[in-house]
């Protein structure tokens, strides 16, 4: 038993401390004190002698984990626990704030999870609101704690713990917000008119401490998950706030908005922060809340405020009050309608400002960068509005959308000096949020497309006329050089961007032409940067040109022009040349005059020479090359499956550049596909994008030609060939391990885009029998190394795919089976080393043993489920691949525990459904299984069956269903003898036998799929209905004992309404597992869910009810 100074030291050691090992050793034993019987009494030592803060910190950390239990204190204790912390706190009001918030959050979760828990008719735990109230009456520190409560509690109640229940969180949730939130907000309220009414010292730090609290528990109530959306926060700008009706009069008092805004006025940051964030949220409050007058009322006094806080913008020099507020501006605009804002009386001189405050926000790029997000949006927004108002208010954004797209471009090329001569983070690093960017500006852009073209004309003659004399300059100056790269890089993306903009605003013909001028000097940069290779060169400006062409590529080429300008391939027979050939015309009418590119023709062979051009110079970056083969992919796939797709394919496979990767895809002309020490392994990923988009161009005239298909695979055979070679000599294995796994990438890529059964035949038949041993002892050889054994183990997988049915081989042929006893092969071989290594740490036990046993699992379940192999022959002829895999299968799993197969989201996701396939079709491999195996392959069921991924929770329903279907049957059969086989009687005995002895299994899962059914948010009902028959038929009687103890634990009034249900359930259900029968019940199980849903509603303030129905 430690002494305090003992426990003492542990806090230090673990909080903060610096020595590692140390924090550890700290960390482990005070993990233990938790589990221990003397914890209370520890944390009551802690909190009443501890001489450190850190003292107090641990014991509120353990005593919020000893509350959160799934199994709970008994309630007398939570009722001295909770008590006692209150007079903790109100007796030492000066803690640590830390140690006040960490216990003050162990009094909200008491309340959350005892919300219902009843004690002599009193819902003891709602009684925390009236001792929160004498808090409120006390000094100031007392007053700060109080309202620390109510709004700790109220973000406790708005957190979801998945560990529970979700439908208790929501009935709790549900419960507080009625009775409570509303009352919370207005004392909120109340509070803080009391402290505008009083007059202000800013230098008093216990009054900003009250009001820095009260703003919080305000938005906390107006940020509570009103109707259990659980909304996604990152999606911050689709957010409603789902006001309840019964506030409405609290939303149309004027003084509520000018309240929050006279905040923001007068107190510093963060408190005017707090204000905003709070303003943010009334902005949000659901349309359907008011009427149409006072809807606009109320977006009347907020334009107000917008207009305040512009005349008067102090307080926006501050970051924080900068992004909140252009939080808030965003959120006017998604809440409401273009048509709506122009009508109010201020908004011609709001939009002004606002226009100004962007235009200034945009100047000084590097203040809070990610808050521009929100001005773009709220622009975008704005200029896709204005083909659908129909007031004759004006709008004004034609004239000052050009204004912004213009001090965006200028900021962004101003930008570029700073940058390179500062040495700062360059913004064009951060792609994501360029593209971002882009894709916001490309449909403010277009509002008056003349002025945003005219000037990125003017601009890009301008820096590329400077570059090429900086270029032929004999003293050129590096800085200058980087200066004129940068910008060139910035108009190149801006260009690609406005291009792009035509799919998202309606454009004219003049338009078009427009973008046949800016595109036709981006195609002229692309010349002078490829001439100058490999000595001028430039990754960014590369980078902008791929994102260019991309944009390209969707707007003008393909069977995107029936969707934009309506070009169409005409027949022969059609003798005139309608309008719309004529229209894109327009497009290359500059075009064709300065480069020669007259239709898309010449635009792809463009693409496929840059393409080709940057895989043989950019070998070495990574970037580039990532995004090149991307656009490739894009362009040999990119299309929807249409006649126009087979015509560009056609037109791509004619082009000399495709023809030249299709017969020299070697390291010779391609370095990034060499496997020199100079790449990293992970670099070589990309070489499986490369070969599945040269493996379609080469299906397009591939048909049946044997020859042509060895002939693009020659390089890999020469590959293979000298691996062989190497092998057999035993030199240089490292070189042969980099060769191996650039081929093992490559043939995934061919084989991934092999999709009819002649193409695959030819691949089979190269790499079967020569190769694949080679690929076998690589396996065997370098197996503690993930970074050559996943391609290899990926490549098997791809290989078991029958996508398209491509694995269908003729009659006569074994390939099916020989495939097969290949990856048997190699899984036997893989499980065989891997459980070699022993026990694993926990960073390395995923990368080194858990990936590669999650592939092994998707190649066996793909090979059980392609019905390309007839699984009976190979008992029938003594081959025992088949049984080695299986074996293989069950000491894999035996290895990796239950926790880790549900946290390992490939895993579960692979080692589910091979289970289904199992006990699909290889049942007596089940049966047979040794009785701790089987228990803990059905543990696993029963775990997966609460996982909130609906594939593996649909996966396990689907197996349990299997198991318990053929348990019934065998039970049905057994009372009649029939003559039938021995082995299998044996087989269904030997299941029979073990769930007798362990009943409690099927029973637990019972219980786990009735809570599903009745209290979880249950989104995949027919799984679930399936496997739950079967079990209600083999254990009735337990089912009986299920359903008397939910409806006992319920009140008297509900009991009735309760076992009717359950009658209901089984109304016209019979003793049998027909498809009529299940289908019967599960119609019956969603009027159940129903019926039992209303029956427990219930006014959640007066009436208590259980809702537990397993432990």
């Amino acid at each position: 038993m430690q002494s305090l100074a003992e426990l003492e030291a542990l806090c230090t050691h673990l909080y903060i401390g610096t020595d590692l090992p140390q924090r550890i050793e700290a960390e482990k034993a005070l993990l233990e004190l938790m589990d221990s019987p003397e914890c209370l009494s520890k944390c009551q030592l802690l909190l009443e002698q501890g001489t450190t803060s850190y003292a107090q910190l641990l014991a509120a950390t353990c005593l919020s984990k000893l509350v959160s239990r799934v199994t709970p204190l008994p309630i007398e204790q939570r009722i001295d626990i909770r008590n006692y912390i209150l007079n903790y706190v109100a007796s030492q009001p000066k803690l640590a704030p830390f140690v006040i918030l960490a216990l003050v959050q162990v009094i909200a979760k008491i309340t959350k999870l005892g919300w219902f828990e009843v004690q002599k008719d009193q819902f003891v735990f709602r009684e925390i609101i009236a001792d929160v109230k004498k808090f409120l009456q006390g000094t100031m520190e007392h007053c700060i704690i109080g309202v620390m409560i109510l709004s700790e509690l109220t973000q406790e109640m708005n957190v979801i713990d998945y560990s529970r229940s979700s439908a208790k969180h929501r009935k709790i949730a549900t419960s507080f917000r009625d009775t409570s939130l509303k009352d919370f907000l207005v004392l909120a309220c109340s509070l803080l008119k009391e402290v505008v009414a009083k007059p202000l010292n800013l230098q008093d730090q216990c009054q900003q401490n009250v009001v820095m609290q009260v703003l919080k528990l305000v938005f906390n109530c107006l940020n509570f998950d009103f109707i259990g959306s659980s909304a996604d926060e990152s999606a911050d700008d689709l957010c409603t706030v789902q006001i309840p009706t019964t506030w409405r009069m609290i939303f149309l008092e004027p003084e509520t908005l000018d309240l929050f805004f006279n905040l923001y006025h007068s107190f510093p940051p963060p408190l005017s922060q707090l204000a905003l964030s709070c303003l943010v949220q009334f902005a949000s409050t659901r349309r359907s809340l008011f009427s149409s007058p006072e809807r606009a009322k109320y977006l009347g006094n907020l334009i107000k405020g917008v207009k305040r806080i512009l005349e008067n913008p102090q307080g926006l020099s501050d970051p924080g009050n900068y992004h909140e507020f252009c939080r808030f501006l965003a959120r006017l605009k998604t809440n409401y309608q273009l048509g709506e804002l122009v009508m109010v009386k201020e908004y011609p001189e709001v939009i002004r400002l606002i226009a100004n405050f962007t235009i200034t926000s945009l100047q000084h790029w590097e203040f809070a960068p990610n808050s521009v997000h929100y001005l773009l949006t709220l622009w975008q927004r704005m200029v896709a509005s204005v083909p659908f108002v129909k007031s004759t208010e004006p709008h004004l954004l034609d004239t000052y959308a050009p204004e912004i797209t213009k001090a965006f471009i200028t900021s962004r090329l101003e930008s570029v000096a700073v940058v390179v001569r500062d040495n700062l983070d360059d913004p064009l690093d951060d792609t994501t949020t360029v593209f971002q960017q882009l894709e916001q500006l490309c449909t403010v852009s277009r509002c008056e497309y003349e002025k945003t073209c005219t000037l990125l004309v003017q601009l890009f003659d301008q820096n590329a006329q400077n570059y090429q004399k900086l270029l032929h300059s004999a003293s050129r100056i590096t800085v200058d050089v980087a200066i004129q790269e940068g910008r060139l890089a910035w108009l190149v993306y801006l260009v690609g961007a406005v291009v792009g903009g035509r799919l998202t605003y309606t454009s004219t013909d003049e338009h078009d032409a427009m973008d046949g001028e800016l595109s036709c000097r981006v195609f002229q940069l692309i010349s002078l940067m490829d001439t100058g290779l490999p000595q001028c060169s430039n990754e960014k400006i590369e980078l902008a040109i791929l994102w260019f062409l991309d944009q390209f590529r969707k707007t003008y080429v393909g069977d995107q022009l029936q969707r934009t300008s309506k070009v169409v391939h005409l027949r022969r027979d059609v003798p005139t040349v309608p309008e719309k050939n004529w229209k894109i015309a327009k497009v290359y009418a500059r075009m064709s005059e300065v480069l020669g590119i007259t239709d898309d023709n010449h635009v792809l062979e463009t693409f496929m020479t840059k393409i080709v051009t940057n895989l043989k110079y950019w070998g070495r970056c990574e970037p580039v090359i990532s995004r090149t083969l991307q656009f490739l992919n894009d362009l040999s796939v990119g299309y929807s499956l249409t006649a126009i797709t087979y015509i560009l394919l056609k037109k791509l496979v004619k082009i000399d550049a495709v023809k030249f990767m299709l017969k020299n895809h070697t390291s010779e002309h391609f370095p990034f596909l060499g496997i020199s020490e100079c790449y990293s392994l992970s670099d070589f990923k990309c070489r499986t994008t490369f070969y599945t988009a040269l493996t379609r161009l080469l299906m397009v005239d591939l048909g049946e030609d044997e020859d042509e298909f060895e002939n693009f695979m020659l390089p890999l055979t020469v590959s293979f060939e000298t691996v062989l070679q190497i092998f057999n000599n035993n030199f240089k294995q490292d070189e042969v391990k980099r060769m191996l796994i650039g081929l093992a990438r490559d043939l995934r890529g061919i084989a991934f885009a092999l999709n009819t059964k002649t193409s695959y035949t030819m691949l089979f038949d190269w790499i079967y029998p020569t190769y694949l041993p080679i690929l076998q002892r690589a396996v065997n050889q370098w197996y503690g190394e993930p970074a050559c054994t996943t391609p290899i183990l990926k490549l098997m997988a791809e290989l078991m795919q029958n996508r398209s049915q491509r694995l269908n081989f003729d009659v006569s042929s074994p390939n099916g089976i020989l495939l097969f006893r290949e990856a048997s092969k190699m899984i036997c071989t893989y499980s065989n080393q891997i459980l070699s290594l022993g026990n694993l740490s926990k960073d390395q036990i995923y990368p080194m043993k858990l990936k590669g046993i999650s592939i092994c699992y998707s190649t066996l379940k793909s090979a059980l489920c392609g019905n390309y192999v007839s699984f009976g022959v190979f008992k029938l002829y003594g081959d025992n691949h088949f049984d080695n895999v299986l074996q293989a299968f069950v000491k894999m799993l035996l290895s990796v525990s239950h926790c880790d197969l549900l946290q390992y989201r490939k895993l579960s996701q692979s080692y589910y459904p091979l289970l289904e396939c199992l006990t699909q079709d290889h049942m007596s491999f089940i049966t047979n299984l040794e009785p701790p195996v089987l228990l803990y392959v059905l543990t696993s069921l029963s775990e997966g069956l609460t996982t909130l991924d609906t594939v593996v929770s649909s996966s396990c329903c689907t197996s349990l269903d299997y198991i318990v279907t053929y348990l019934f049957k065998h039970i049905a059969k057994e009372g009649k003898k029939p003559l039938r086989s021995r082995e299998a009687t044996q087989a269904g005995q030997q299941l029979l036998h073990f769930m007798q002895q362990n009943q409690d299994v099927l029973q637990q899962m019972m219980s786990v799929l009735m809570n599903t059914i009745i209290f979880e948010d249950c989104r995949n009902q027919w799984s679930v209905s399936r496997p739950l028959l079967g079990l209600i038929l083999l254990n009735e009687k337990y089912f009986s004992e299920l359903q008397a103890s939910l409806i006992n634990s319920q009140p008297l009034p509900k009991r009735d309404t309760l076992a009717q249900c359950f009658r209901n359930l089984m109304e016209g259900v019979e003793q049998s597992l027909s498809v009529k029968n299940r289908d019967k019940f599960t119609q019956n199980l969603s009027i159940f869910r129903r019926d039992v849903a209303e029956a427990l509603r219930c006014d959640s303030s007066t009436e208590p009810g259980n809702l537990d129905m397993m432990s």
